[in-house]
């Protein structure tokens, strides 16, 4: 009995194992582009650019989440910076969306574990998505639960992340070029991409635990039973269901949740399904009590009633599309299940890749990012970007001291 037991979780540490071997270098190269975009690009008069729920507004909303971060929590923690800072709220519930959905790490780890297609499908179905979400609020969120729900955000209830999303928002000095190519702009790089890992690497091992001990655990047929497999439109409409309720029940977000997709997916969920499942990281239960401390219950329930509806719409709406194009894999294998670590070129492209992560993380002890962490950890962040919080730093260094 208890060797059986030993055997099942060796099994289940094992597959994970793989499934990170086959995702590091992904998540390395996605946090790395993300960090030089978020030193590209600067968004602190980003409220400003999100005045109301037109078109224009919803765009540049879109545009503007991303590039920003892909950590469920800091897009949670910045949409409300941005409704106290007086953007529309739809705008901002926008911007949620894409800085969670349509971010460069989420569509590299879709493309490594499910296939191009699924990554291609993730876009697509992030800007139905957006859309849907700009019609369904006016549906669900009556302008007056809108006004409360910006008077609300304007209280002192704390999230997650809310020191990341303070440096995010503050001001930067110089355009992108200034930013980008000097000393003070790389250790902002450096900054970024280790803020980057710790933010989702307990969701990345828990969705790693999950998936490696659902796939190892539960038999295949079990899983085509659940998800109706091979029953036509029955299975995309529940799939489309199941999905966000599946990852309501993970509590990982949209990155800790890519593992788990592909042994959905090769359990039999429908393509769409593996869609809404990975869509449904911003209404798991840490992400819905965040909602009603900084927008009251009665905003929350109606979010969650609207996400819920746009999700399943939206993947129910890339199934439809992708199927009659041909567009939707055949057998439902992917190919982190059956990968073994061995010298490939995965093996080449995640020594490149953390080396990449070595320069970084030592860039970052060296310049004060462990003393920055702490700050934002404990609120006290300034309204600075991390290159002018040192720039300021270097000058009291060298200040003289009375």
């Amino acid at each position: 009995m208890l060797f059986d037991l030993l055997h099942a979780v060796g099994d289940a540490l094992w597959l994970a194992l793989r499934m990170f071997w086959q995702l590091f270098w992904g998540l390395s190269l996605g946090f790395a582009l993300s960090a030089i975009i978020e030193v590209m690009v600067s968004k602190d008069q980003m409220s400003r650019l999100m005045p109301d729920a037109r078109f224009g507004s919803i765009a540049r909303a879109s545009v503007l989440g991303m590039v920003s971060s892909s950590c469920s929590y800091a897009a949670v923690a910045m949409t409300r910076s941005v409704v106290r800072k007086g953007g529309d709220f739809t705008a901002a519930m926008c911007f949620q969306f894409a800085a969670t959905n349509l971010v460069i790490e989420l569509g590299v780890l879709m493309w490594l574990l499910l296939g191009w297609q699924f990554a291609l499908a993730e876009f697509v179905g992030g800007v139905v998505m957006i859309v849907l979400i700009a019609l369904g609020l006016r549906l669900f969120v009556s302008r007056a639960l809108r006004d409360d729900a910006v008077e609300h955000a304007h209280g002192d209830a704390m999230g997650r992340m809310e020191g990341h999303a303070q440096m995010a928002m503050a001001q930067q000095d110089g355009n992108w070029r200034d930013r980008l190519f000097s000393r003070q702009g790389w250790i902002a790089v450096s900054h970024n991409y280790v803020m980057n890992w710790s933010m989702v690497w307990t969701d990345v091992l828990i969705g790693m635990l999950i998936a490696g001990a659902l796939g190892s655990w539960i038999p295949d047929q079990a899983w085509k039973t659940v998800f109706f497999e091979g029953h036509g439109v029955l299975s995309a409409v529940w799939g489309a269901l199941i999905g966000p309720f599946i990852a309501l029940l993970s509590f990982t977000c949209s990155v800790g949740n890519v593992p788990l997709a592909s042994v959905l997916w090769n359990g039999g969920i429908a393509f769409g399904g593996v869609i809404a499942f990975i869509f449904g990281d911003l209404i798991i239960p840490p992400i819905l009590n965040i909602y009603r401390k900084y927008y009251g219950g009665r905003v929350t329930l109606r979010l969650l009633l609207a996400f819920y509806l746009t999700m399943a719409l939206a993947a129910l709406a890339v199934e439809a599309l992708f199927t009659p194009l041909g567009l939707v894999p055949q057998g439902g294998h992917a190919t982190v299940v059956s990968a073994s670590i061995r010298l490939n070129y995965t093996a080449v492209l995640n020594a490149l890749f953390g080396l990449v992560a070595v320069i970084l993380g030592v860039v970052f002890m060296r310049s004060g990012g462990p003393k920055m962490m702490r700050m934002m950890a404990s609120g006290a962040h300034s309204h600075h970007g991390p290159h002018q919080h040192h720039e300021h730093e270097a000058a009291h260094d060298h200040a003289p001291h009375g």
